[in-house]
């Protein structure tokens, strides 16, 4: 009976009534939001899709590193801001974008000071497997999807999921497969038995998708043109547009809060990691440290659960409820090399104010409804 506790809290949870009512409760952001907008769009060359999907993201620079690097310029942030579109027939276009109403001081003014958490090894696997209809088609667990290129997804609109860009994108090419990528949203049916009432309510149904097809996919510049240096994980989030609208309740994204203002600094999200095929699996952990851009923390996770949606609970002020947002898309397990000596993190890229503002523009089409993180 070792895992009940566990399960209890994962069960508290997924209901969404936490058993502490703080007097203070971290809110996410009402502040007015800086804007984001395209200014030119020109063809480029088709791409070859001749790149394989990354399982792991590999950078030089850690999270000290990343707290020292240099603060980018307005003319930085605009080429790293700029995207590539890639659509369902081959071709390919990047647009510049203009920034409006961002000073580089809230850059400064951000997480790159934070002192470290220490550092916890990591312990037994505290993932949970996610089986039955009465979880997997709920929310927040229905959110979501796995992306035919071996990643996960998460449902941020009536017809977009938000993942990462090395699904896509390796940084020099486009993967195999993104030209004809698809999204898998996971439908559990029932396994078939003699008799059913035998069948365990705990044992694993098997799976199947329902795949929808994906009509044009969003790239940042800052993956494409920095993932052979410092600043490209940074970057490491793409949004899929589906080709039709899928009917599943999905989750709204938010400016990423620091670790402090998180209830019990913890972050959760669900993915489909590849040494549990079939399965949604769910998790949540401690921040352990984090930059501006970036949260370090040791989530137990697998290769298949990049691209999932990290999100939080926090207190919505103007509704005056408790709401979750994603906050973060999870890019993965991280080597980094620091003086000879690796060490290991998982990463999640945060979503910063620039970055609410480019996909929420995304999505929306337009600034207007993207002022409100």
């Amino acid at each position: 009976m070792d895992y009940l506790p566990s399960l209890l809290l994962l069960l508290v949870s997924v209901q969404g009534t936490y058993s502490y009512n703080p007097i203070w409760k971290p809110l996410w952001s009402t502040a007015k939001l800086p804007v984001v907008l395209p200014q030119l769009t020109e063809d480029l060359d088709p791409p070859q899709f001749n790149a394989e999907a990354k399982l792991e993201v590999i950078s030089p620079c850690g999270p000290e590193c990343h707290k020292q690097a240099p603060i980018p310029s307005y003319e930085d942030l605009k080429d790293f801001l700029s995207y590539e579109t890639l659509y369902f027939n081959g071709s390919l276009t990047e647009t510049k974008v203009g920034i409006y109403g961002f000073h580089l001081a809230n850059l400064a003014q951000g997480a790159r000071g934070r002192s470290r958490a220490k550092r916890q090894i990591y312990g037994h696997d505290s993932r949970f497997s996610i089986f039955g209809k009465d979880f997997l088609l709920n929310y927040p667990f229905s959110t979501s999807v796995k992306v035919s290129t071996g990643c996960t997804g998460t449902l941020v609109a009536e017809k977009h999921v938000l993942t990462a860009a090395h699904c896509i994108h390796d940084g020099k090419s486009y993967v195999k497969g993104a030209q004809k990528m698809k999204v898998g949203f996971l439908k559990p049916r029932q396994k078939e038995t003699a008799d059913t009432n035998k069948t365990s309510s705990r044992q694993p149904e098997k799976m199947k998708f329902q795949w929808i097809r994906v009509k044009r996919t969003h790239v940042p510049k800052g993956w494409i043109k920095g993932n052979a240096n410092d600043i490209g994980m940074d970057y490491d989030y793409a949004l899929l547009e589906l080709k039709k609208a899928h009917k599943r309740r999905y989750m709204k994204i938010g400016v990423s809060p620091s670790a402090s203002q998180l209830p019990g600094k913890r972050i959760h999200f669900s993915g489909f990691d590849n040494d549990r095929p079939g399965n949604l699996v769910y998790r949540f952990c401690e921040v352990r440290e984090e930059t501006y851009d970036l949260l370090y923390q040791h989530c137990d996770a697998q290769p298949g659960a990049s691209g999932s949606g990290v999100y939080a609970r926090i207190w919505n002020r103007q509704h005056r409820r408790w709401e979750r947002k994603i906050m973060g898309i999870f890019s993965g397990h991280q080597w980094v090399d620091q003086n000879g000596s690796p060490q290991e993190f998982n990463v999640a890229v945060r979503i910063t104010p620039l970055k609410y503002a480019q996909i929420c523009y995304w999505i929306k089409g337009n600034y207007v409804d993207c002022r409100d993180g």
